[in-house]
């Protein structure tokens, strides 16, 4: 079993960090995950794989709930937008990660969850409803929304400079 945890190690962090936006909440959420892991029980019949997903996500569910008034507080976008140094291609690549980012903390939590799982793990529909233990039409219609959203929040975004 730890074999497959360890393997499965670089997909959680992908996940954790599409979920919290920072690199070092999703390193304390990976962290958080495998210490929850290798101290329960694995219910028997249980893919290992998506057990270990759905115990991250509800373990930021878990972290997002309790801290969210402090993050609202914190994370405001005028600190980080006085950073600008033209013509640095990293730069510009930062700013625009941060961007999506920023659109992506907009959107809500089970839509997010579905998005960073289809578009940044690769899973498959079908994995995803089992993993989050839906149905599948939820899965479509919800990531569907996602998108959707996704893409009203960058395309009303104000232009960056080029």
């Amino acid at each position: 079993m730890k074999q497959e945890l360890t393997s499965l190690v670089p997909m959680i962090r992908r996940f954790a960090y599409s979920l919290t936006g920072s690199m070092a909440d999703a390193d304390d959420l990976l962290q958080s995950t495998v210490e929850r892991v290798l101290s329960k029980k694995i219910p028997k019949d249980v893919d290992l794989n998506k057990w270990v997903f759905r115990v991250c996500r509800n373990l930021w569910i878990d972290e997002y709930r309790s801290r969210k008034v402090r993050q609202e507080a914190a994370q405001q976008p005028e600190l980080s937008e006085g950073q600008i140094v033209d013509g640095e291609r990293a730069i510009a690549g930062e700013m625009e990660l941060e961007r999506v980012n920023r659109a992506m903390d907009r959107l809500p939590n089970d839509q997010r969850s579905i998005l960073a799982l289809v578009a940044l793990q690769g899973m498959s529909y079908k994995e995803v409803a089992a993993t989050l233990e839906i149905p599948m039409g939820t899965v479509m219609s919800r990531l569907a929304r996602a998108r959707a959203a996704l893409c009203e929040i960058l395309n009303a975004s104000p232009a960056r400079a080029t």
